[in-house]
C-alpha cells in the first residue's frame, strides 16, 4: 500500500509523534524538577496535539486514491479517530494521569513502541 498520499499521511504522523513525544519529555522534565504547572502544561500540550490529529489528517485521508481499499481507508479513519477521541476525553476530564497514559497500552514496557508509532509502522506496508 505505497502511494504518495500514504507517504504524506505517514510523514504527518511522524511529525505529530515527534511533537507529542517532545511535549511529554518536557512535561516529565518539569515533573522531575518539581515544576507541577510546567508538567501540567506539557501534558495538556501532548493531549491537545493528539486531540487535533483527526482534524489535521482528514484532508490527507480524503486525498487517498481509489486504489486504497475501502476497508483500509476505514481502518485508518477509525484509528485516527480513536487517538483523537481518547485525547479529547483526557482533556475534558482534565486528568493528567489519563494524559500521561495516552498512546501507551496497559502492559507497555519501556523501550517498546507506543500505539501511535505502531500505527505509523503499519503504513510501511
Amino acid at each position: 500500500m505505497s502511494c504518495p498520499q500514504i507517504a504524506a499521511l505517514r510523514a504527518a504522523l511522524v511529525q505529530c509523534h515527534h511533537d507529542v513525544m517532545q511535549a511529554e519529555a518536557e512535561a516529565l522534565a518539569c515533573l522531575q524538577k518539581g515544576d507541577l504547572p510546567g508538567h501540567a502544561d506539557g501534558m495538556h500540550r501532548k493531549a491537545q496535539l493528539l486531540a487535533d490529529l483527526k482534524n489535521r489528517t482528514a484532508p490527507l485521508l480524503a486525498a487517498l486514491p481509489d486504489s486504497v481499499p475501502a476497508q483500509e481507508r476505514e481502518r485508518l479513519r477509525h484509528r485516527l479517530h480513536c487517538f483523537s477521541a481518547s485525547a479529547t476525553n483526557a482533556l475534558r476530564l482534565d486528568s493528567l494521569f489519563y494524559m500521561s497514559a495516552l498512546l501507551y497500552p496497559e502492559d507497555h514496557q519501556p523501550g517498546q513502541p507506543d500505539d501511535l508509532l505502531t500505527f505509523i509502522h503499519s503504513l510501511d506496508g
